[in-house]
């Protein structure tokens, strides 16, 4: 593991994320998921949104509709809220669904609404 990278993928995942989901991710990893949660840090966090090529508010887009095609909820509802706090607003976030309505299935998007709606509601309340 590449100690710097995995810094600052740690730094920019709790940025994202949330310092205490991130936290509590790391601190409750075992044996056996330690090593996923090393590599989506240094890999995903340090190398790849640590790019400068891409604004993060970008990259959230962009994870927003991947992770809808993919049908990922838990994954979803963490970057809906990721998105936010990088500066993505609601109405982007509801474009973003509407794209993935025409390319992925309405199914889909109407999943990515409803989990949305949660995630705005949890920050909210």
């Amino acid at each position: 593991m590449d100690k710097q990278t995995f810094e600052r993928g740690l730094e920019i995942r709790k940025s994202v994320l949330g310092a205490e989901f991130v936290e509590k991710s790391i601190s409750s990893a075992d044996d056996f998921n330690r090593p996923m949660q090393e590599l989506v840090t240094e890999y995903c966090w340090g190398a790849v949104w640590g790019r400068d090529g891409l604004p993060k508010k970008t990259r959230s887009l962009l994870n927003l509709a991947m992770i809808s095609a993919l049908n990922r909820p838990h994954e979803l509802k963490l970057h809906v809220k990721g998105a936010l706090r990088n500066g993505v607003t609601k109405d982007e976030i509801r474009e973003v669904f509407l794209q993935v309505a025409i390319y992925c299935g309405v199914p889909t998007a109407i999943d990515s609404f409803r989990i949305a709606r949660e995630a705005f509601s949890e920050l909210e309340g």
